[in-house]
């Protein structure tokens, strides 16, 4: 597996280099063929609580990726922090592969998925690819907006598929197409382990 370590507003030191290089090695327990895992560290200075540093985990899997984030005072904690976050989410989704592989089980819609807790969360992997240009890009001026932008490929899904994706990068929307109507939609996370669906007409 490659490590590929990206810095923005900071130096990276050997000594951190050295520290992700041997966390890395617990993502290969877990993962399945893991190709790359991505670090990318962003520092913010803030004016009222000083300095905050940002870290960006990524593992690219055949077929998949695996998110986690997570702000610290320091990089050191802000990894360790984003890490334990990866960790957890590729050893749920190796123990959902490992149960479901044996074919005695059946797709679940989002309501029901929620009534068990997630327990039978059943993760279908998605092609997906990242544009990576914005971490070659000069820093922009400080500025109180940021927008980020990200290209991925549409892949025509159901919206229980998309709650699936959603869970696995652990963020709280996700953008797909939907397969049934032919429409770009939005799943989003709600309170009480309910979802949500926006799509364009």
């Amino acid at each position: 597996m490659d490590l590929r370590i990206s810095a923005r507003n900071l130096n990276v030191s050997e000594r951190f280099k050295e520290y992700a290089a041997e966390k890395s090695a617990k993502v290969e327990q877990y993962a399945h063929r893991p190709q790359e895992l991505n670090v990318k560290i962003t520092r913010y200075e803030h004016h009222s609580t000083g300095v905050e540093d940002q870290v960006e985990l990524t593992v690219y899997e055949p077929g998949h990726v695996v998110r986690a984030e997570a702000r610290a005072a320091d990089k050191f904690a802000a990894f360790d922090i984003a890490f334990g976050k990866l960790v957890e989410r590729l050893r749920r989704y190796s123990d959902k592969h490992k149960i479901h592989r044996g074919g005695n089980h059946k797709n679940l819609g989002a309501s029901e998925l929620a009534a068990a807790d997630f327990a039978q969360l059943d993760i279908k992997p998605l092609d997906v690819r990242v544009s990576v240009e914005e971490e070659e890009a000069p820093a922009a001026p400080a500025s109180p907006i940021a927008i980020r932008a990200k290209e991925f490929p549409a892949t025509p899904m159901t919206k229980e598929q998309a709650v699936d994706h959603m869970e696995l990068v652990g963020h709280d929307f996700y953008l797909f197409q939907d397969s049934e109507s032919g429409k770009n939609a939005v799943v989003y996370r709600r309170k009480g382990y309910s979802y949500g669906v926006i799509s364009l007409s």
